[in-house]
């Protein structure tokens, strides 16, 4: 028998985004928060560089404004950046007062401040962080809270299946159907208001820095409750993932090139200087074509980068979990250079939400990487992610805060119905086509693309497509298979949209149109759903 239960609000993610908006709305809400594994796995716990905000005396609103419409290659929304933007010291704060403990320095008179870092894209130093696990301390801190508020239900071990919609009107979001992961049993959830925060999808790529449960379940949920997906050609790659065959996505952190780290060739030539007049410190999306560029023509299988200039001490106070890791591993970047090689980062489209953090279907919020805000338009500027996700779950919180009293709670949740479908002897298929499906999106959809590569993905996803949905027809749900199920709606969506952007901008580069279009005014890509009667 399906269990029901009703909350006010289902918070679908538990990450920065997730964790915060239940802190700030848990007064006012009974709230469910769905982890798909535990709630350190995702995304936040793992990101090592920090939160920008223009916090130093030198810097401004406007001068952090004005670098992420660059680097947002002409894509951005002005509103929703300087909502981000001038709302950064605010939230600073208010993780500050949750127990986050920032890394300091002192001045010569005594007096302490946060010491601020800079990242590719950034004028100034204005990377807030807590060393080189920033996203650990805030996960941590975050976790703290929400387990000691009583009005606050903490789910581990959940997958969301399906979001359940108003059967009559299809307008309203009234709850999900989750799977236990362990027991394989489905629950139906009704809540007057379900959060997406799962994050985003780089799993669908062979190589990324990404945790393995980054396979876009917001994004895939939400397109198939017919929800607009826009900018999914915009995957960003990130520079420098460490090269080494026991740790095949552990990030070396931006911040590591903004102290003064080098990109260099095995044999120790530098070549950023041939591709941006930044440099190392060029934006994301330049350094990793720069990057994919130098191993193709050399022939090599990584480049490395050189930190070994600065002072043993400081390395390991500026970076001690990235030095005791390739120590670890027989490297002391002290004295030697780090290998490193680009790999699927983040998720800059996803689901379209204005600058309420409200989807087009009643009900349904989405926060964080999984939403499409129009703050990173066609690239994100490094360290603003934490950012965005702390200042759009606290502007849905307040407007959640608002809508709650007038909305009924939801009187019905149709059961989940698996009585014709049985257990899978084939279980093989699901690990053969998650492969084959993050292989060809790696070789034709990745850091270079063309039309024939894209062709070739749309050609083969469409018969994975039909053995999945088969699959999924006749068998009993298991986690592996949803997120497969997902990954292919993903994949779809990226592909489809990198079909219809005929010009090189931001993170989507393209041989057949390497330039930017300035025939015509930037538009973003919106992919629409086809709802079912």
């Amino acid at each position: 028998m399906t269990e029901i239960l009703t909350y006010d609000v289902l918070v679908i993610g538990s990450g920065c985004a997730g964790l915060s908006l239940a802190s700030r709305l848990a007064d006012q809400a009974q709230i469910l928060v769905l982890s798909k594994v535990s709630l350190s796995s995702g995304s936040t716990y793992h990101a090592q560089g920090g939160i920008a905000a223009a916090l130093d005396a030198d810097d401004s609103i406007e001068s952090h404004i004005q670098d992420t419409l660059t680097v947002g290659a002409g894509l951005c929304d002005l509103d929703a950046v300087m909502v981000t933007v001038e709302s950064a010291k605010r939230n600073i704060e208010w993780l500050k007062d949750q127990g986050v403990k920032f890394t300091e320095q002192q001045a010569d008179d005594g007096t302490k401040s946060l010491h601020l870092n800079r990242e590719g894209g950034h004028s100034h130093r204005r990377i807030v962080h807590a060393a080189d696990t920033t996203g650990k301390t805030v996960s941590q801190s975050l976790i703290d809270n929400v387990k000691a508020h009583p009005n606050i239900t903490l789910l581990e071990n959940h997958n969301a299946i399906d979001l359940i919609v108003n059967n009559k009107s299809r307008q309203r979001i009234q709850g999900a159907y989750l799977l236990n992961t362990v027991n394989n049993q489905v629950k139906s959830i009704t809540a007057k208001i379900v959060v997406l925060a799962t994050g985003g999808a780089s799993k669908v790529y062979l190589y990324s820095t990404n945790p393995d449960i980054s396979t876009g379940d917001g994004i895939a949920l939400a397109w198939r409750a017919g929800c607009q997906i826009s900018n999914m050609e915009f995957m960003q790659f990130h520079p420098t993932c460490l090269f080494h065959p026991e740790e095949r996505s552990f990030l070396i952190s931006e911040a590591v090139r903004g102290e003064g780290g080098k990109l260099i060739l095995p044999d120790g030539t530098r070549f950023m200087q041939k591709y941006h007049p930044q440099q190392e410190l060029a934006p994301r999306d330049i350094v990793a074509r720069a990057i994919d560029n130098e191993i193709k023509k050399h022939g090599i299988d990584c480049v490395f980068l050189d930190i070994s200039q600065q002072s043993p001490k400081f390395i390991q106070q500026h970076f001690p979990n990235i030095y005791q890791r390739c120590l670890a591993l027989g490297m002391d970047i002290t004295r030697q250079a780090i290998p490193v090689v680009p790999a699927a980062h983040y998720t800059c489209g996803g689901v379209v939400t204005n600058l309420q953090a409200q989807t087009n279907i009643s009900g349904l919020y989405a926060i964080g990487e999984v939403a499409c805000t129009g703050l990173h338009g066609a690239n994100r500027m490094a360290s603003n992610s934490l950012l965005e996700c702390l200042v759009f779950a606290e502007i849905a919180a307040n407007n959640i805060a608002q809508q709650l009293p007038s909305i009924p709670t939801p009187d019905f949740a149709p059961k989940w119905d698996n009585s014709l479908v049985s257990e899978s002897d084939e279980e093989v298929v699901v690990a053969h086509n998650w492969d084959e499906l993050r292989q060809f999106m790696w070789d034709y959809v990745g850091i270079v693309r063309t039309d024939k590569r894209l062709s070739r993905a749309m050609h083969r996803l469409e018969i994975l497509k039909q053995e999945i949905a088969e699959y999924y027809a006749n068998f009993h749900v298991t986690s592996d298979l949803l997120e497969l199920r997902n990954l292919v709606i993903v994949a779809e969506l990226i592909i489809r949209c990198a079909q219809s952007r005929k010009e090189s901008r931001g993170l989507h580069y393209t041989k057949d149109y390497p330039e930017i279009d300035h025939s015509k005014t930037p538009e973003n890509t919106i992919l629409n759903p086809i709802r079912k009667a």
